[in-house]
């Protein structure tokens, strides 16, 4: 039986358990509700009994025909009386030698009374339950009491426990029907819960529901991708393991609204928004984030969002590193053409037998490349910083920029992480040649990298249009760019996953992982002046 129950639907199974609740509780309501009738109606009964007695042994009648000489014949016709009167099964009035004078049945009158009469003798009234010639009755004796308070007589009255009892039967009906109009109502009432469960649960039975949510919460914690899951007001439902961890969730998180999360706030607005995004790039002060948020729907009612987040961190440094690459493989490609060119020319020079002119053309550019590459492996001993500049030199000069490296410039050796360094300079140069190319002749940029005290200064300068004041805060906002887009830009979904106005937001993430800080001024173009404090430095 347990095995079927179990098979049913948990809508069914709570029904008819909810029902089989509900007919346990009426059948045992009513049955405590019958005990105590009955003994309400056996207390009314006392009282009844009681209050007929006391009336009639004060009755002046009763005491004057105590004293004459046929007492009988004056007490059967008002015992009988008073008994029809009241509705009692009789009324006996009995000296105190217990011999009765009235009876319903006149063959007992002038037989002595069955029961008890001591605390009656002595002027107490009193009741109970005794099986006499009418069989068990509920009875009272009450003392007729004298000239003086001395007992001249005695009362009895009673019900018979089978009047009682019929007198319970005929209000039984009325309690079995007010139990079963109860008994439908709770039905009805569990019917109407059981449906609206049904449709919350899908029609599920508890093997499936629990099935399902073992296998659910596995996968959600166990996928490599964060998962955010948010109802209709917004509210924070779920959180898996990964979208704690991704985005420093504190734990109790889960049921809070979105917009009091301590997220970064292009973030926070987007999971209060609720709008539907595909690879949407978001940065932290550690990582770089690619979120797609869709609304979450069933029968064409909203439920709320889900949002999933994939660390991009690593992916965007290698791209960064892979980008520099590049740049030098271009730079180095265009040398090499640049030589190729050069070498014809002193050739065809030497042929010529103008010997002289092909060692001065020979030499111009070679003693200013190579100037630059004693200057700067002199003054920055750091290889990696040395490699980047070279190579941004090389790219600039490519492109039409003159990348001029100021004679203040000397790094030896830091704690800064090198690909922290390749982020931090590159994007700064990167961003600085754009905005040279978009400004008339001449176009420079004047890169600077020192010690200042405890901080390593980096100093990046630029001769283009400078950058709006207005516009500051918003530069390092993840997607923000002063590139315009052109026809054949892709979608912005596809733009940003590519890292399009990505540079300054990543340049800030490094910056708030050190806990430095960047200044933004105006010269003939954009200034960015960086600190970052020396971490052993720092710990001394």
């Amino acid at each position: 039986m347990f095995v079927r129950l179990r098979r049913l639907r948990l809508a069914t199974q709570l029904f008819l358990l909810q029902v089989m609740v509900v007919g346990l509780v009426v059948v045992a309501g009513t049955a405590v509700v019958l005990v105590y009738a009955q003994r309400d109606a056996r207390a009314d009964a006392r009282r009844r009994v009681l209050d007929v007695a006391r009336t009639f042994a004060a009755s002046p009648d009763v005491l004057a025909a105590l004293h004459e000489p046929d007492p009988a014949g004056r007490l059967q016709p008002l015992a009988e009386t008073v008994r029809h009167g009241t509705g009692v099964d009789f009324v006996v009035v009995m000296n105190i030698g217990r011999v009765r004078y009235s009876h319903p049945d006149v063959t007992q009158i002038g037989h002595p009374f069955l029961g008890h009469v001591d605390p009656a003798l002595r002027g107490r009234s009193f009741t109970e339950t005794y099986t006499g010639t009418l069989g068990p009755s509920i009875r009272a004796v009450v003392p007729v009491a004298g000239a003086g308070g001395h007992v001249e007589g005695l009362v009895a009255t009673g019900i018979t426990t089978t009047r009682v009892s019929e007198q319970l039967t005929r209000r039984m009906p009325a309690m079995i029907w007010v139990s079963a109009l109860g008994f439908t109502l709770a039905a009805l009432g569990a019917l109407l819960v059981s449906r609206r469960l049904w449709r919350q649960t899908l029609g599920l039975g508890p093997e499936e529901i629990t099935r399902m949510y073992e296998h659910h919460d596995a996968v959600l914690h166990s996928v490599r991708e964060g998962v955010l899951v948010l109802d209709r007001e917004h509210r924070l439902v779920l959180a898996n393991d990964e979208a704690v961890r991704l985005i420093d969730l504190s734990p109790g998180a889960e049921g809070a609204p979105a917009a009091g999360l301590s997220l970064p706030s292009p973030l926070r607005d987007l999971l209060v928004s609720g709008r539907t995004v595909t690879d949407e790039i978001h940065l932290t002060d550690e990582r770089v984030l690619v979120v797609n948020q869709l609304p979450a729907t069933r029968g064409g009612r909203r439920l709320g969002t889900v949002t999933t987040l994939r660390d991009h961190t690593e992916l965007e440094a290698l791209s960064g590193e892979l980008n520099s690459i590049r740049g030098f493989t271009e730079a180095l490609r265009a040398q090499a053409h640049e030589a190729a060119n050069r070498l014809h020319t002193v050739i065809t020079l030497v042929e010529l037998g103008r010997t002289e002119e092909a060692v001065r053309f020979a030499t111009a550019e070679l003693a200013t490349a190579q100037e630059l590459t004693d200057r700067l492996l002199g003054s920055v001993t750091e290889p990696v910083l040395a490699a980047l500049l070279l190579g941004k030199a090389a790219q600039a000069n490519e492109r039409g920029v003159e990348l001029v490296i100021t004679d203040d410039t000397a790094l030896g050796g830091t704690a800064i992480e090198p690909r922290d360094l390749v982020t931090l300079v590159g994007n700064l140069i990167d961003n600085a040649i754009d905005a040279a190319l978009a400004a008339p002749p001449p176009r420079r940029v004047f890169v600077t990298a020192r010690e200042d005290g405890d901080a390593l200064l980096v100093r990046v300068s630029d001769t283009g249009a400078g950058l709006d004041p207005a516009h500051i805060r918003d530069a390092f906002t993840r997607g923000w760019s002063t590139k315009q887009a052109k026809p054949t830009t892709p979608p912005a979904s596809t733009e940003r996953h590519q890292g399009r106005g990505l540079g300054l937001g990543l340049v800030q993430q490094i910056i708030n992982r050190y806990g430095g800080d960047i200044d933004v001024s105006r010269n003939t173009g954009a200034v960015f002046t960086v600190r970052l404090p020396l971490p052993e430095r720092a710990a001394t």
